[in-house]
């Protein structure tokens, strides 16, 4: 299988078009397809991006599988999480809000909407339309956790929001500190960060 193939197989099973994974990258579609066509090859610190994006190491795009070897522990990396919703076009909105961002990508059929950020994709997908994948019913189906730098400020931003109940903001030990914000399904966002309690 040719780098190409192999570039063309990732992205389709990550469920990117290539306009997709062109804006991605910074580059052109055409740019994406004379790749996926063996007509180039993509710079370095593109196979790096590609590399985070899919949740493979480089060695997955530039070598042929038995090249590539067996995976190690370590080369495993956080690609995407996950979030089942039971009110799909309420948790799409509450995740807007609490990302201040606008989907990245939303399938036409109401299948699911990603949230690309930080090299990392958030899919909230719709419950009702995923026959064959239904979760166990009941609260918690994932915890998600952000960092911001200034705590406090965060914690009074989403307040005033309104978008999900809040607890207030909590001390684990000195330089822990912590806040949760419940999604529309009551899953867990737990927002950590830097605090000063004297400010």
């Amino acid at each position: 299988m040719s780098i190409g193939s192999r570039i063309q197989q990732l992205r389709i099973h990550s469920g990117l078009t290539q306009e997709q994974l062109a804006e991605q990258l910074a580059v052109s579609r055409q740019s994406v397809s004379k790749w996926e066509m063996d007509q180039s090859l993509p710079e370095i610190d593109k196979v790096v991006q590609m590399s985070r994006l899919f949740s493979v190491g480089t060695d997955g795009i530039l070598l042929e599988p038995e090249e590539a070897g067996k995976l190690r522990p370590q080369e495993l990396h956080l690609g995407s999480v996950y979030l089942i919703a039971r009110d799909f076009e309420a948790s799409v909105a509450f995740y807007e809000r609490l990302l201040s961002m606008g989907v990245s990508t939303r399938n036409c059929g109401n299948k699911f909407a990603e949230f690309f950020f930080d090299n990392k994709c958030l899919s909230v997908m719709n419950e009702e339309n995923l026959p064959g994948h239904h979760y166990v019913d009941g609260d918690y189906k994932f915890v998600l956790n952000f960092w911001v730098e200034d705590l406090k400020k965060e914690h009074q931003r989403l307040q005033g929001l309104k978008i999900g109940r809040m607890t207030e903001i909590q001390k684990v030990h000195e330089g822990y500190y912590y806040f949760h914000i419940f999604d529309p399904d009551n899953n867990v966002c737990e927002i950590t960060g830097g605090y000063d309690q004297n400010r």
